[in-house]
This record gives C-alpha cells, sequence and structure tokens, in this order.
C-alpha cells in the first residue's frame, strides 16, 4: 500500500471520542482575537519577510463559499488566491506552478473574511457557518503524515492531537463542543488526505510562457481564476 493511502486509512480509522478526550485534556475557548485569520505583522508592517494569512481551502470549499458569500458576483479569485509556496516573483508579479489553493486576502495580509470588531480585538467569520476545514479546527491537528500542521509547531499534543499557538488554549471546553471539533478534525484529517492523493494522482506538469501562475489540485491544473489550464 502506498504511504498516503496507508495514512489515509489511519485517518479513517481515527476515534473520535478519543480526539475528544485529548481536546479536553488541553482545552480550548475561542476569544473571538483574530490572531487565526490576520497576517502576524499586522497592516502596514514594513518587514518584506512578513507572509500573510495562509490557510488552504480546496476547491469545493471555494465554491461553497462564492455562494455563501453575500453579493451575486464573487468569483474565484475574490475567495482563493494561489498557494504562494514554490511560486517566485517575476517582473510582473508571481509566476511558476503550485499546489492547492489558500484563503484569499485583503490589502493588509488578513482573511478577506475576517471583520474586526468595534473594539478592534473580538472579531469575526463572515462566512462562519461555511467556513473551511481548516478553520473549523483551529488551533488543532493530528499527527499523521500528509496532513497539515497549521501556522507554526505545535506548543501542546495529547495523543495525536496536537495544539498551535492560540490564546484561547488551556480553557475549559464542553464535552459537546469538544466533539463537535473533534469530528470536524477527523473529517479535516480524511479530506486533506484524500485531496493530496488526488492531487498526486491528477498531476502533469505544464508548461507555461513567462509571468503565468498554474496551480495544481484534485480537480487537475488551473489558472488562479479557477478554470482549468486546457480550456
Amino acid at each position: 500500500m502506498k504511504p498516503l493511502e496507508a495514512e489515509l486509512d489511519r485517518a479513517r480509522d481515527l476515534d473520535v471520542d478519543a480526539l475528544a478526550d485529548a481536546i479536553e485534556t488541553i482545552g480550548f475557548e475561542c476569544t473571538r482575537c483574530g490572531a487565526c485569520c490576520k497576517s502576524e505583522s499586522g497592516c502596514g508592517a514594513d518587514d518584506a519577510d512578513e507572509e500573510p494569512h495562509t490557510a488552504t481551502v480546496f476547491p469545493d470549499e471555494v465554491r461553497t463559499l462564492q455562494s455563501a458569500a453575500d453579493t451575486d458576483d464573487y468569483d474565484w479569485r475574490d475567495v482563493a488566491r494561489p498557494m504562494p509556496y514554490g511560486l517566485t516573483e517575476g517582473p510582473d508579479g508571481p509566476e511558476g506552478e503550485t499546489f492547492e489553493w489558500a484563503l484569499q486576502t485583503d490589502d493588509c495580509g488578513d482573511c478577506v473574511f475576517y471583520e474586526e470588531g468595534d473594539d478592534d480585538y473580538s472579531g469575526a467569520c463572515a462566512v462562519h457557518e461555511d467556513r473551511p476545514l481548516i478553520c473549523q479546527t483551529y488551533p488543532f491537528s493530528v499527527d499523521l503524515g500528509g496532513t497539515s500542521q497549521p501556522m507554526g509547531e505545535a506548543v501542546d499534543e495529547e495523543g495525536m492531537v496536537r495544539a498551535h499557538e492560540c490564546e484561547g488554549l488551556g480553557r475549559d471546553i464542553d464535552r459537546a463542543d469538544a466533539v463537535d471539533l473533534a469530528e470536524a478534525l477527523k473529517a479535516r484529517a480524511v479530506r486533506e488526505l484524500e485531496e493530496a492523493i488526488s492531487v498526486r494522482d491528477a498531476f502533469e506538469p505544464v508548461e507555461t510562457d513567462t509571468g503565468e501562475v498554474v496551480v495544481h489540485d484534485s480537480e487537475g491544473a488551473k489558472r488562479p481564476d479557477g478554470t482549468p489550464v486546457d480550456d
């Protein structure tokens, strides 16, 4: 069995109750600080090395967010941008080939769906009910090969569950909320591996002209506007 398929079997066998136990042990309550939705550098920062907010979003999640947005003319690029890793900066902007999509960001590097609160500290997600799995499960991940470890190394862990930097860690969490989070965490682990396998199987190198960006996802090679390269 191939490594990714073996990891997928492990993900499908994850015990939701065991994941919930780990989440309860670590503890978590969202404080709505917005740190997981915003660029670390902040708006107007001069540090060119700082990356904007980068969260993986899958093709069907992009379409869901297009439908959820409160407008009829939201196109692919309003929701998602090519994952920056692997791209180089050409004379007219990014160019090259990359894998998967990241949530679109605003001029400050914050998620385009993040809405700052009145006190600049209690923000909210404009598409909270339809947010991607990586957003539903932050600050947690599971320790499986082929699944992502969001926003840096784990700062706490319990069995297979890893917790990443977040001021909401260590707070009491209701069992029902822990189970809901655990179910989403398992779903995300399965989905990430299914996506990785599909990307691998669909991948074919694309000859691009200078200045072009090609994104490889589970549906094939796409342009930055989400349309297939071979159209």
